[in-house]
């Protein structure tokens, strides 16, 4: 019963431990990525047409009758 026992456990550990989590390459594409959607907003974000519009809006934010 024992035996039986440990080689269960054993089997049950060997199958929980084949996906443990992501590799070093998954870890690298997705800082990567991250990076790159980071740029890509940091453009977007400093571009003059919507530096227009927050300023706009902050503009008339600050303006507003209460």
């Amino acid at each position: 019963m024992k035996q039986k026992l440990m080689v269960w456990v054993r089997s049950l550990m060997r199958a929980t431990r084949t996906d443990s989590g992501m590799t070093t390459s998954e870890y690298a594409v997705g800082t990567i990525a991250a990076c790159a959607f980071a740029a890509v907003l940091y453009k977007v974000v400093t571009s003059a047409p919507v530096m227009a519009q927050l300023q706009s809006l902050l503009k008339d934010a600050l303006d507003a009758k209460f």
